[in-house]
């Protein structure tokens, strides 16, 4: 690795933590209803949305009245994306005069952006027209993030409660989260990615002249517009000139803000945060980075402040930051060295030349090397699924740690909300193995973590590798599953198995080289969606309505102190060994035989 990556992995590292610390107080005032100032003005907004909706936001709910409030909000909004698809081509807001969406394509994107995975089987700028782009997509990236943190904050009021088995007013988490915290963030992010030269306009595509014409091929048509054949029936071509060409715009910066801070990660347009009217420069690109796991840091120290022990939100961050820069690093250093195939100018043939450059494909000129593997591994850390580069272009070990990230269940900051409590799973279990160690009935926070916590700590983890291995598994075995794998071998595998993962961790980015727009990829992906965002949600939310009913029990010589650094390792020993044992066997037959193809 060179001097110059280690400074940027630096900076961004160092950044990112300076800002938790702020952000996490504020969030936490904002989940404990306190004073904030920006409820002096936002305030009224909110009381006036409980007065229309009859919310009585001091009413308390239980885990299972808060799990069905998450679920119906959800499916009402992603019913209300499926009609903005389908009826897009009789709604306003359609300069490019779109049609309405497939669908089964329909239905895979509303379910994708319902359940905060922003999977996108669609080109933007050739799928949806603006109206949809807003009313559907971008709302949807507000809310649905904002679900994923009201959850976060009805378990840690579980794991602090002294009595009584109520978790808050899912209703009141949402309306706060989006108005104190994902609203006002957004607005200062837009308004910087519009200084910079992001698009936000309602006017329609643009002709623009090329600097440079070219020639392309086209099928020679006759007076009817029918293709002219040759003699064997094949079409004849034509050399056509090409002297102009049709420029996207539209209103993009609103929703790259939303998408960045919320881990959502849907793109504006096709090519996400690689296209230069998403992220033009290397300010937008560090702003959007940063943006990434922002708020899923921050979280970290608002679980600290709310269960009155900064020190356990110190520990868990701590501990998704030494994966994130390892991971980093590795994604760094393979990217640099390239493919030994590729030899110093054609000439050198020694075993230790580098490819010149590095691996520069499917990387943008103006981010580099450093930038696309941060954003890679930090996008697979959260549940974004952003890119600003094609992860499908590169290196095996540089594309084995994305698909590491997505083995891990995204806790490593994971989505907003969604992260922190799948870490605090891990906590869970962590903490009932070194309880069972030293024969001692295991307590995390003063509370006993017992038999039904074990249950539901089981049967999250183990729902993420039981959608993705079967699914891929279904994928590669099924004709209609192999008719969209574009690549042969152990490339094609990793792109089936990273999409059914990414899609099971509510990731949504994806390998490319897979054509998912088919029915089987629409309706198996929508499944996938749906079930890893509630079967992820569900248990947490009961482990918390368990533990809220519990005795806080006072601390003793036995007590497993979960603050320090014996702890830290301990958890990331469980996390790193829990992914590594289910999924080695499936990267072993994808990046990892590619990698030994590569340099054998």
């Amino acid at each position: 690795m060179t001097a110059n990556a280690v400074v940027q992995i630096a900076i961004y590292v160092a950044v990112l933590l300076l800002l938790v610390k702020p952000l996490g107080l504020y969030m936490a005032r904002v989940y404990e209803g306190q004073p904030i100032g920006l409820d002096r003005v936002l305030g009224p907004v909110e009381r006036l949305f409980y007065k229309l909706s009859g919310v009585k936001s001091d009413e308390g709910m239980d885990w299972k009245t808060y799990a069905l409030a998450v679920i119906l909000f959800s499916l009402v909004s992603g019913l209300v994306v499926y009609a903005l698809q389908r009826l897009q081509a009789y709604l306003p807001l359609n300069p490019q005069s779109l049609g309405p969406v497939s669908p089964d394509l329909a239905f895979n994107t509303a379910v994708s952006f319902m359940t905060n995975t922003n999977w996108q089987n669609y080109g933007g700028e050739t799928t949806l027209t603006y109206l949809t782009q807003m009313a559907a997509l971008t709302v949807q990236n507000f809310v649905s993030a904002a679900a994923g943190m009201a959850v976060l904050a009805a378990v840690i009021r579980g794991f602090r409660s002294r009595s009584g088995r109520l978790l808050g007013n899912f209703w009141a988490d949402l309306t706060r989260g989006t108005l104190y915290i994902l609203l006002p963030m957004s607005i200062v992010v837009s308004i910087t990615l519009v200084s910079q030269g992001v698009v936000q306009t309602f006017s329609g595509y643009v002709t623009e002249t090329l600097l440079q014409p070219t020639t392309y091929q086209a099928p020679q048509t006759d007076a009817n517009g029918n293709p002219v054949k040759d003699a064997n029936d094949n079409p004849l071509m034509q050399t056509l000139p090409l002297t102009q060409t049709i420029v996207a715009v539209g209103p993009a910066a609103s929703q790259i803000a939303i998408k960045q801070l919320g881990t959502n990660g849907g793109g504006f347009f096709s090519a996400n945060s690689s296209h230069p009217f998403e992220n033009p420069n290397a300010v937008t690109n560090f702003v959007e980075m940063l943006s990434i796991l922002l708020i899923s840091a921050g979280l970290c120290y608002t679980f600290g402040k709310m269960v009155g022990d900064t020190r356990q939100g110190w520990a868990l961050l701590t501990a998704m930051t030494i994966v994130l820069v390892v991971l980093i690093g590795v994604a760094t250093v393979a990217e640099q060295n390239g493919n030994p195939a590729f030899t110093t100018a054609g000439v050198d043939q020694s075993a230790s030349a580098l490819q010149s450059g590095g691996n520069m494909e499917g990387k943008e000129v103006r981010f580099g090397i450093v930038n696309s593997a941060i954003w890679a591994t930090s996008t697979t850390a959260a549940s974004n699924g952003s890119v600003n580069s094609m992860h499908d272009s590169y290196t095996p070990l540089g594309g084995f740690v994305p698909l590491a990230m997505l083995s891990l269940a995204e806790v490593i900051f994971g989505g907003v909300g969604c992260g922190l409590y799948g870490m605090l799973i891990f906590v869970i279990i962590a903490v009932f193995v070194a309880g069972l160690m030293v024969g001692r009935t295991p307590e995390y926070l003063g509370k006993k973590i017992e038999s039904y916590e074990m249950k539901m700590a089981s049967l999250t983890f183990l729902i993420l590798p039981l959608l993705a291995l079967d699914l891929t598994a279904a994928a590669v075995v099924l004709d209609v599953g192999k008719a969209g794998i574009l690549n042969p071998g152990p490339h094609g595998f990793s792109e089936v198995l990273y999409a059914f993962m990414s899609q099971a961790d509510n990731n949504g980015s994806a390998f490319a080289g897979l054509n998912g727009n088919t029915l089987f990829y629409n309706l198996t992906g929508a499944f996938d969606m749906l079930f890893g965002r509630f079967f992820m949600m569900i248990p947490p939310l009961a482990i918390a309505g368990s533990l809220a009913g519990k005795k806080v029990v006072p601390p003793g010589a036995g007590t497993l102190p979960t603050h320090d650094l014996l702890f830290i390792v301990w958890l990331l020993f469980v996390v790193v060994i829990v992914g590594a044992l289910t999924f080695f066997p499936a990267l072993a037959l994808g990046p990892i035989v590619e990698q030994l193809i590569m340099i054998h």
